[in-house]
């Protein structure tokens, strides 16, 4: 009695074609961010006309004293404050970034209508109409369909396989695609994710390095207490907690927004292989 060998499912190499996109903005953003932190710091709050006594040496790092307004009084946060409003940039630019690339992702119209009108060309076995609104969705859940889309209309007409066999051919095709689309929506996310933590922990530097300032200052006096020297060290912990919360608040809210997004374009794909293949499995038995 001859022995049933399995037959063996169909080679099957993804439609979908890994993305090319250079990731220069990873490396060279947060390197310009700080730069312009520092400018921002040094020449716009450091401005000497903003202080009652300039330090008129300059350099790299001056001591200004007596600020004129609270713009210029938060250049007495010290150099931990160029850090700070750097990765307030570095929050911005990277949550604009991945708005306009998930945006991008999601494509045009709803996920769930798209995802409906595929399961009405499907249900009519109209397969060509189905990858044409692919095509109009232009989005991550569209060419993940379009890639099972293009196997499922292979398997039809493959010969040979089973439908068990045929239905896991073209679950392999949607997996396979997804990988592919996922890293792109994800991408840059961990810069957000830690700036949450580093924001904060550069804010507790700067706190500390003025409380230090201030019991110096303290110390230097005998106990007496100058109160201006007193008072810039506290300003200069005030100040640095204050812009690293609310730099990690912000990261924070554009990060929970994002992941949001992504997890409504994850939710669509897994969406459309389940489609793809309980639809396959129930008009091909």
């Amino acid at each position: 009695m001859a022995e049933n060998q399995a037959k063996p499912v169909a080679a099957a190499t993804t439609s979908v074609q890994p993305k090319k996109s250079g990731n220069a903005i990873s490396w060279l953003a947060p390197l310009l961010c700080i730069i312009l932190g520092y400018c921002v710091w040094r020449f716009g709050m450091g401005n000497p006309a903003g202080f009652d006594i300039p330090d008129e040496a300059g350099g790299f790092w001056p001591h200004h004293k007596g600020p004129k307004g609270a713009f210029n009084a938060i250049y007495e946060g010290g150099i931990i404050v160029p850090l700070l409003i750097g990765t307030l940039f570095m929050t911005i630019v990277f949550a604009i970034e991945r708005f306009l690339t998930i945006g991008k992702a999601l494509g045009k119209g709803n996920i769930n209508n798209f995802v409906r009108k595929v399961q009405y060309h499907l249900a009519n076995k109209n397969v060509d109409a189905a990858i044409a609104e692919c095509d109009k969705q232009k989005g991550s859940v569209g060419n993940v369909m379009k890639a099972g889309l293009r196997r499922y209309k292979e398997m039809i007409t493959e010969p040979g396989l089973e439908t068990e066999q045929k239905v896991a051919a073209i679950q392999k095709e949607v997996e396979e695609a997804t990988a592919l689309e996922l890293p792109m929506l994800q991408k840059n996310l961990v810069f957000l994710s830690t700036i949450v933590s580093g924001a904060t922990l550069i804010a507790l530097l700067g706190t500390v390095m003025g409380m230090i300032r201030s019991f110096a200052a303290l110390g230097s006096s005998g106990g007496g207490g100058d109160s201006s020297a007193l008072a810039v060290g506290i300003s200069e912990a005030l100040y640095n907690t204050a812009l690293g919360i609310g730099t990690s608040a912000l990261a924070l809210i554009f990060y929970n927004m994002l992941t949001t997004r992504i997890d409504s374009i994850t939710y669509g794909i897994d969406e459309s292989g389940f489609t793809l293949t309980q639809s396959f499995a129930s008009l091909y038995k």
